[in-house]
């Protein structure tokens, strides 16, 4: 009777596979903040253009022109910090996306040697029944002649 194939690693592919997965949801929690930025980043855009829009409408006064033009740097300023925090979280996400690849990679290589062995083991158990096959059939060939 043969043996049933038993990876001896097993315990270390199931754990790179844990690794993955992390890697996974860590690459998924940073695509998730990146895009709540960009769009954070829009959003600012989009109100400085409806406010300089709004240039035209607000020359009543100096103080009503003092306004416009604060509100308007405030909103650049906070536009380049935005856009200095989306630049930071483009390469945290370059990071981990580089992570889940190369874990991906270790996961892959043990279960390319995973299934190489279990080939191997599978070719020398049918080499062995084969063997034992042909024996059995002989002893019975001599048996019956003799």
């Amino acid at each position: 009777m043969s043996k049933p194939f038993a990876f001896k690693l097993e315990k270390v592919l199931d754990y790179r596979g844990q690794l993955e997965e992390q890697a996974k949801a860590a690459l998924a929690r940073a695509q998730e903040a990146h895009d709540a930025k960009e769009a954070v980043v829009a959003d600012m855009k989009a109100r400085l253009v409806a406010h300089m829009g709004k240039e035209i409408e607000s020359r009543k006064s100096a103080n009503d022109m003092w306004l416009w033009r604060k509100y308007k740097e405030a909103l650049e300023q906070d536009i380049s910090i935005a856009l200095m925090d989306l630049k930071s979280l483009e390469l945290k996400l370059q990071r981990f996306r580089m992570q889940a690849v190369e874990r991906s990679k270790d996961r892959k290589l043990l279960e390319k040697l995973k299934e190489t062995q279990a080939k191997k083991h599978h070719e020398k158990q049918s080499a062995q029944e084969e063997k034992e096959n042909d024996e059995m059939a002989t002893l019975r060939y001599k048996s019956k002649n003799f």
